[in-house]
């Protein structure tokens, strides 16, 4: 096994177990942080269709 195939294997199929099981929200410190962090951006769509994020100006939060 060469070194790309030994990568592909470590980097690109990890296991993620059950795909149909449902997501598990603990609401714990460390998620409400995230979840406020992500208020602070809105998602912005250019003349392509591409979205991205933009961090809002203190005035817009």
């Amino acid at each position: 096994m060469d070194a790309t195939e030994r990568a592909a294997k470590i980097l690109v199929f990890p296991h993620r177990g059950d795909i149909s099981a449902p997501v598990v929200h603990k609401h714990d410190e460390y998620e409400e942080a995230s979840e406020e962090e992500l208020r602070t951006f809105e998602v912005e769509t250019d003349s392509e269709g591409h979205h991205y994020a933009v961090r809002k100006s203190d005035e817009e939060r």
